[in-house]
């Protein structure tokens, strides 16, 4: 049991530790960002578009906890074997009405 609950321990530090590590990065990102703002608007010239800041490279990866060009999925590229045979048929029923215009309801 002591196994167990050493383990569970050990588990959820790394969750929240990952956890929080991602809150203050995320929190380190937004304060760079406010301070290119503020830099901005106390200056009249804006900094020329080919020099980079590091800082705004480095944060740029948290923009997302996944990226959404990384996974694409075609239903074209899967070969048949792979898709599933209810899939093949379509069965077509008329829609079941309960009523029908301007006549009294009915149950089937």
């Amino acid at each position: 049991m002591l196994v167990k609950v050493r383990a569970m321990r050990h588990s959820l530090f790394a969750r929240f530790l990952l956890i929080f590590a991602l809150l203050f990065a995320q929190m380190g990102g937004l304060t760079h960002g406010i301070s290119h703002t503020l830099a901005d608007q106390s200056q009249d010239q804006s900094v020329p578009h080919d020099k980079l800041c590091d800082l705004c490279a480095a944060y740029a990866q948290l923009g997302s906890a996944l990226g959404s060009h990384a996974f694409a999925f075609f239903a074209d590229e899967q070969p048949a074997a792979l898709i599933p045979r209810a899939f093949d048929t379509f069965h077509t029923t008329a829609p079941f009405s309960a009523y029908a215009s301007r006549a009294p309801p009915y149950s089937a």
